[in-house]
This record gives C-alpha cells, structure tokens and sequence, in this order.
C-alpha cells in the first residue's frame, strides 16, 4: 500500500491497482470558510499536489461534504472527474450524481476490470460530544479491503473524537493500517469541547485497534486546530514506546509505502 499525504485530511491511497483519494482539500490557503452555528476557520496552507498531480482516481471516500476543512471549492470540482463517491446517507443526497451514501457499518463493493474487488465499509465516526450529531452533521469512516483477503483492513478514522462507536471498530475489524485524524479541534463559542481527536486518544485507539501502522492527518494546515503534530508528539511521548513505533507523519506530498 503507498500513501501520498497531499494535506490536511487529504490523502491519496494507492492499493489493490486502485486510487482513492480522502476528502478532497485543493484551494490555496488565506480564505476563512464559515461551517455553521458560530464556528469556522481560515485555511493556513495550500495542499503539496495540484488536482491534476492526483489525477485520475478510481474513487473518492469523503467523510462528510459540509466543512470545507474536508471539502473546500477545488475539492468539489474535483469530483466531477471521479467516477465513485463515496460518503454518508445525508452528504449522497446532497451530492447527488450517483454518489454512494452509508450509514454505519454498510458496504459498498469497487469493482473494475482485471482487478479484485474491493469492499469500503462504513465506521462509525462522531464529530463532538455527546449529542452533538444534529449541530455538526453527520460524518462516516471507512474501512478498506480486498474482498475475499485474509490480511487486515485500511481504516480511515475520519473526523471523529475518541467515543465507544470507536471501540466497536477494534472490535469488528482487523486494522493494519489506521489513519486518524487528529488536531484536537475547538472553537471559542464552544469552549473546552474538541471535535477531533488528541495525540493521547490517538494513543488509546492505537492500542485498542492493535494497528501496525498508525498515519495521523488532519493536524495542519487550518486555524481551528488546537493541536499540531508537536503538541500531538508530547502527548505520544507519554505512551508505551510499542505504541509510538507504529505512528508514522507523512512528509507532505512524497509517496510512502506502509
């Protein structure tokens, strides 16, 4: 498998002979985008590709399309020239044009000529506290694997904190390769309440999932981030060193097999 990060929860996945692209994030940075109820943020830095660097891709996997952090304007052209989206119920019938809506736990199968299938499932995902679904939207994860394999899952955490949906994932699956989106997002109108997850939950979910690898995204690059991949790294610092060999940060735009 060879993962490109292109930047903030944007990654390009290459595997099974297929491209898949998370959350499409391609505008240049310096325009503040509102997401609702008070919140917002600006983007600080502009993707490490271009769209026609990532160009053509099999699929795209988008955890929710209602924050632009996840999908910005250039992000949104793009999926003009993809022939699979996939994303949650609500964000499928705002898409339209045959996008892939699922709710939690559903199936979609990829299939292409001479390639094996391959399934995405969706993973529970909860972008806040407790109750907070109706004012932050829905979001999805994905887990991804060639039907029929025996090895483990691709999981993407999408922008979620650490809650027990999580723990039904390491229940139900076998993760190798886990990539958690991280940042340890709050705005002022709400306080102390994150919306994404820490270094230290990263840890926890590392060691409950049991995943060889661990690729964190989503820590950089908008201004509603709390917690960047330093302040992520002293709370690793923390955890039992099995735990902080498996995370591996991504240079930006450079292909890295995992």
């Amino acid at each position: 498998m060879r993962l490109t990060h292109v930047g903030g929860p944007t990654l390009l996945v290459e595997v099974a002979g297929r491209r898949l692209l998370t959350d499409p994030t391609f505008d240049p940075p310096g325009r503040a985008y509102a997401f609702g109820w008070g919140t917002g943020s600006t983007k600080t830095a502009g993707p490490a590709l271009a769209p026609a660097d990532v160009l053509p891709v099999d699929a795209v996997l988008l955890s929710h399309d209602h924050h632009a952090d996840n999908l910005d304007d250039a992000g949104r052209a793009l999926l003009a020239e993809v022939p699979v989206v996939v994303t949650t119920a609500s964000g499928a019938r705002r898409l339209g044009d045959g996008a892939r809506g699922l709710r939690d736990w559903q199936t979609t199968v990829l299939e292409a000529p001479g390639l094996p299938p391959l399934e995405v499932t969706a993973t529970p995902a909860r972008h806040g506290p407790p109750l907070s679904r109706r004012l932050v939207g829905d979001v999805v994860g994905f887990a991804v694997r060639e039907a029929g394999a025996d090895g483990g899952v691709l999981w993407i955490s999408g922008d979620t904190v650490a809650f027990p949906g999580l723990r039904r994932v390491a229940e139900r699956l076998r993760v190798d390769v886990a990539v958690l989106h991280l940042g340890g997002v709050r705005f002022p109108v709400t306080g102390p309440v994150r919306y994404s997850m820490t270094g230290r939950e990263a840890a926890a979910v590392c060691r409950a999932t049991g995943a060889r690898v661990v690729v964190p995204v989503h820590h950089e690059g908008w201004s509603h981030f709390r917690q960047g991949r330093e302040a992520a790294e002293r709370d690793l610092a923390a955890a039992p060193e099995d735990v902080r060999r498996r995370f591996r940060w991504l240079d930006r735009g450079v292909p890295t097999d995992v």
